[in-house]
């Protein structure tokens, strides 16, 4: 069975992490990954982007500077309706 490597696409050192699966969890992926032609890599990188958005955690830089963007400003009361006269 040949290795596959995933395409560098960023320029920042990539951290790394060991990650232990069952044999039949480890068949299912590999078959998975096969069949969708990807990477390990790539099927960890959509399987945690899904689990952020699934708990509402941003998923990269413009995703977390969208989020942080205030929809109300900062001298703004919604809450309080204006008085006439």
């Amino acid at each position: 069975m040949a290795k596959r490597k995933a395409p560098k696409t960023r320029d920042a050192p990539l951290i790394g992490k060991r990650v232990v699966f069952d044999e039949a969890t480890w068949a299912a992926l590999d078959l998975y990954g096969r069949d969708s032609m990807k990477t390990f890599a790539e099927l960890a990188d959509e399987a945690f982007a899904d689990l952020l958005r699934k708990h509402g955690r941003p998923t990269d830089l413009k995703d977390a500077l969208r989020r942080s963007a205030r929809a109300i400003g900062a001298n703004d009361n919604p809450g309080r309706a204006r008085r006439t006269r």
